[in-house]
């Protein structure tokens, strides 16, 4: 909840050298701006994919407050984040309710970024694995291999969102190999090695190189430090 239509004008307005950098290092670089701020962006035409917080699984009805798939793509939005932590926490968001947003996207041709992680007492717990496998494995229900193309999964532990707490590389690494398994195990090994699996969690310009050396980390999925031109263009020369 950043960002006032005056400053994501501003914000893609000095965005054109992140693009260019991006398209030269052969990296997919995206914002996802709030509901308001949605056309403002896209208009900009900046080379960004431009993507929604959220989205709800109906096309239409008695649903107030809530924004369907084809309002987005009346408006040229073809992606929307699912199930991220915040989500779950202010708004009850659970996995089986991801799932049916998950499905109504894939079946409108939206491209889905799904989030899944867990909280420090779970983390402490030792129940990463089984928390991970429960929002992964409900949330993916019931899809194909082939619908399973339009989604890529963001593993975001929630004690390290906002609170300036690394995951180190190795359990970063740890986690992405493993959901790379399950997307083995319940789908097939092409889909396993063909989808995209990022790292979100208090990344930064001067740690994102460390994240992207890992073989089962694909990108990152980036909170407060892409919010200026500035360190967007730094986390891009970076990676």
């Amino acid at each position: 909840m950043n960002h006032l239509l005056k400053d994501a004008r501003e914000f893609a307005q000095n965005i054109a050298p992140a693009v260019e950098l991006a398209k030269e290092k052969n990296i997919v670089v995206g914002v996802a701006p709030s509901f308001l701020c949605l056309s403002e962006v896209k208009s900009a035409d900046t080379g960004l994919i431009v993507a929604a917080q959220d989205v709800h699984f109906a096309d239409h009805g008695a649903y107030t407050g809530f924004v369907s798939i084809p309002m987005l793509q009346e408006i040229g939005i073809n992606w929307s984040i699912l199930g991220h932590s915040e989500r779950r926490l202010y708004a009850d968001e659970t996995s089986l309710n991801c799932n049916r947003k998950v499905h109504s996207c894939v079946t409108k041709g939206m491209h889905v970024i799904y989030c899944v992680g867990e909280t420090l007492t779970q983390f402490e717990s030792g129940l990463t694995q089984a928390i991970v496998k429960e929002q992964l494995t409900i949330g993916l229900m019931d899809l194909t291999a082939e619908q399973l193309k339009n989604v890529v999964i963001a593993y975001e532990p929630v004690w390290s969102i906002g609170t300036g707490k690394n995951a180190s590389e190795e359990i970063a690494e740890n986690v992405c190999k493993y959901i790379r398994n399950l997307i083995k195990a319940e789908f097939n090994e092409e889909a396993a090695e063909k989808i995209q699996i990022l790292y979100g969690g208090s990344v930064k310009p001067e740690n994102i190189h460390n994240y992207m050396t890992c073989p089962d980390i694909d990108g990152a999925l980036v909170g407060g430090a892409s919010l200026k031109p500035e360190s967007f263009i730094e986390l891009v020369k970076n990676m």
